[in-house]
């Protein structure tokens, strides 16, 4: 045995060392599989095999741990993947009774981010296995390499690729963009406060509202016109602003409307001389799945 395996092997009984390193385990697990149930499950998983492996074998406990959580998570997100489990644009639940969001999901998306959930679900299994080791918990290329089967040069590309994918690419300078986040950020608390006074505040009088036919319960009138109009029906639209998070969408701020973090309609957001100009309630998969999406930076 060499000296990390014999350093490891006096620094405690494996259940106790293995503790030590479930809530990193678990926050790994979390950001890479976006669900509180499945990350203790991946969790789980990995205790069962370590108590099944020789502990001579393992030179390393928190690295060996990690990357044996990583390559469980990556097997499920391949097999979700492949299932298409979930699809955007999905009938939002319903947001008059206690919603989607038990302690333990909300404590998720307080954890990692609604917006960040997003993005992530939208990249492949290996950007995000990639991605979230390194620019989430500083693992090195070398080690993430193996995991994602790929050379240390190519993991780091993946994670790349999956770091401008979070980021994206702002539309506007950073004075205007922030500007038109700060009226973005206000129509969403509104809508959550459901205050009149707040919505008409913060809509243009001559504000239009477009909505695909799948965003609008039976009879909703797909266009709707002017400030009253528009922050009366928002009644209905303020018990999905609770889901809400502002980001990025095609390069300027929107509004993701994501319950656990697994997008169900997105508002692309026109803002002209400080108020919301209007905004159009994105349902369809298909219009869902061409946007660009992006977190905007804290």
């Amino acid at each position: 045995m060499d000296r990390n395996a014999m350093s490891d092997a006096a620094a405690g009984p494996p259940e106790e060392r293995f503790e030590a390193e479930r809530g990193r385990l678990w926050a790994i697990a979390q950001r890479m599989l976006g669900s509180t149930d499945e990350a203790e499950d991946a969790v789980q998983e990995a205790w069962l095999r370590l108590v099944r492996t020789d502990p001579a074998e393992i030179d390393n406990l928190p690295g060996w741990l990690t990357t044996v959580v990583s390559r469980i998570c990556l097997d499920l997100l391949r097999a979700r993947a492949a299932r298409r489990e979930e699809p955007a644009g999905e009938a939002l639940p319903d947001a008059a009774g206690g919603g989607p969001e038990p302690e333990r999901e909300a404590l998720l998306v307080e954890s990692v981010g609604r917006a960040l959930l997003v993005v992530l679900d939208r990249l492949g299994p290996a950007e995000r296995v990639a991605f979230v080791l390194h620019d989430g918990f500083a693992v090195p290329f070398d080690r993430i390499a193996p995991i994602v089967g790929r050379t240390p040069v190519a993991a780091k590309k993946l994670a790349s690729r999956a770091r401008q994918r979070v980021r994206g690419t702002a539309a506007l300078p950073p004075e205007p963009l922030a500007g038109h986040r700060r009226v973005v950020e206000a129509f969403l608390a509104a809508a959550r406060g459901g205050d009149l006074t707040d919505l008409l505040a913060v809509l243009a009088p001559d504000v239009v509202r477009r909505a695909d036919p799948a965003a609008l319960g039976p009879g909703g009138a797909l266009v709707a016109r002017g400030a009253r109009a528009v922050a009366g029906e928002t009644a209905v639209f303020g018990r999905r602003a609770r889901w809400g998070a502002v980001a990025l969408v095609d390069g300027v701020p929107g509004i993701l409307i994501a319950p656990d973090g697994r997008l169900r309609l997105v508002l692309r957001m026109t803002v002209a001389g400080g108020r919301v100009a209007g905004y159009d309630v994105v349902a369809d998969p298909a219009r869902l799945a061409a946007l660009e999406l992006a977190v905007l930076p804290d």
